[in-house]
């Protein structure tokens, strides 16, 4: 998508009146043709503002203004390498920052950041979506996916890869103060230096995956990918007493397995409890042959660890068979038990990311419902959101954007949470797709 643009939005069924506040969802979207082979991980940032009010739906579409689409736009051209041929990067924009902040879009402290993997998070306007700049507070780059807690209203944050030497094993652990300042940033070494995207919190604890999707100088040296999975590694994870000195770290690890999203994490007594849709390999990422392969299924597994030290070995329990991806939770319970989930579902193995089924998951009572798109649609991440600040777990909505292929429209999708077979209880209709896009919350009114 080229243009940006604002749109009143034509309303079926009803957008309930109690929902008040904007959806944000952030994707990549490279504003020209890429110089070589594309990568959807090194997009120009695009978020896509769906304000909520009254039953009606306003949509804003803006690029995210780093100074890498900013040198890009000014040449009117690319301007920077595929993530896997950096050489292949114009001269002119030496020392440019090259972040794209293209993953995930998170309101915390009265700030919007758009957040990815290598950089610093962005601040953006939260109504008109123009550009604030990156935060250096943060004293360098962070992951696209912090922690919220509801209770402390701290922002839990980590990041990989930290420091000026290449695939650094090097890692950051974070926390920034409800106010918006940043509290702490203390830096670890890790078993190798991973592609570690998400990790989850607890009440009381900090977990840091390593996962072996692993970055090697030498490899990129012979010319091999930059990041590989190699199956022989462990999957290890860090875990540490969230207000404790980096030196109370214990690694916990089991065989290769690999996830990008978790749903929840918590604690009862010494036992740590972490869902999430786990991965026999890594998809999106070549092997050290340079290889994709075909792209695996997930499925929604519970990770155990024992702090009592009777093992360190990570237990794991498969939770569902569907193939899926995407998780997420009424989000007022990061780091406590919880009772309900959602996610997307692959129904018809297209693979590659197309989801045709929103999926509601009650772990209480092991109860799966499901509804299903047409055969030439799919969604997006689902949401949660909250009928109150104080309504009980899952008493609300669950919004996803659905991509109409045949008719070539989107549609923001409203939901009972709780009732999602019986479908959309109102719809708002976007005049033309939105383009596939990765992670989106919510900012209420």
């Amino acid at each position: 998508m080229r243009d940006e643009d604002d749109f009143e939005l034509s309303i079926a069924g009803e957008i309930p009146r109690e929902i008040a506040g904007v959806y944000y969802r952030n994707g990549p979207n490279p504003q020209f043709e890429p110089r070589g082979d594309y990568h959807l991980f090194i997009g120009d940032g695009m978020v896509h503002a769906f304000s909520i009010a009254d039953g009606a739906v306003r949509y804003r579409n803006r690029f995210v203004r780093t100074p890498r689409w900013e040198a890009e736009h000014a040449a009117g051209r690319a301007l920077f390498g595929s993530m896997d041929d950096p050489g292949n990067t114009d001269p002119s924009v030496a020392g440019i920052d090259p972040g794209v902040a293209n993953t995930n879009i998170v309101w915390h402290g009265n700030k919007l950041l758009a957040m990815a993997e290598g950089s610093r998070p962005f601040e953006l306007d939260p109504d008109t979506l123009a550009p604030r700049g990156y935060l250096d507070a943060y004293r360098g780059n962070v992951t696209a996916h912090p922690k919220l807690d509801a209770a402390t209203k701290e922002m839990v944050w980590f990041a990989h890869g930290v420091g000026e030497a290449p695939f650094s094993r090097t890692m950051s652990y974070g926390v920034t103060s409800g106010a918006g300042a940043v509290a702490r940033r203390d830096n670890f070494e890790a078993p190798y230096c991973s592609l570690a995207h998400d990790f989850v919190i607890t009440q009381n604890y900090v977990l840091f995956p390593v996962l072996p999707v692993v970055g090697d100088l030498d490899r990129v040296m012979r010319g091999g990918p930059a990041y590989a999975w190699e199956p022989d590694r462990p999957t290890c994870v860090g875990v540490l007493p969230r207000n404790a000195e980096i030196g109370a770290m214990r690694w916990f690890s089991c065989e290769a397995r690999h996830f990008y999203h978790p749903m929840n994490a918590w604690e009862e007594g010494d036992t740590l409890y972490a869902d999430l849709m786990e991965f026999p390999r890594a998809p999106l990422i070549p092997g050290v042959d340079g290889q994709l392969g075909a792209y695996p299924a997930a499925r929604f597994v519970r990770w155990r660890i024992d702090l009592s030290g009777a093992t360190n070995t990570i237990g794991r329990q498969e939770l569902d068979d569907l193939s899926g991806e995407l998780p997420r939770f009424d989000e007022r319970y990061t780091g406590r038990p919880y009772r309900h989930g959602w996610y997307l579902a692959d129904t018809r193995a297209k693979g590659f990311v197309h989801f045709d089924t929103l999926v509601h998951l009650d772990l209480r009572t092991g109860a799966r419902s499901t509804y299903e798109v047409g055969p030439w649609d799919s969604l997006g991440e689902p949401l949660f959101i909250p009928r109150s600040a104080s309504s009980r777990e899952g008493d609300g909505w669950v919004i996803a954007l659905a991509r109409r292929g045949e008719s070539q429209y989107s549609e923001l999708l409203v939901f009972d949470a709780i009732d999602i077979r019986k479908g959309p209880i109102g719809t708002a209709k976007v005049p033309r797709l939105v383009p596939m896009g990765f992670h989106g919350n919510w900012r209420p009114a």
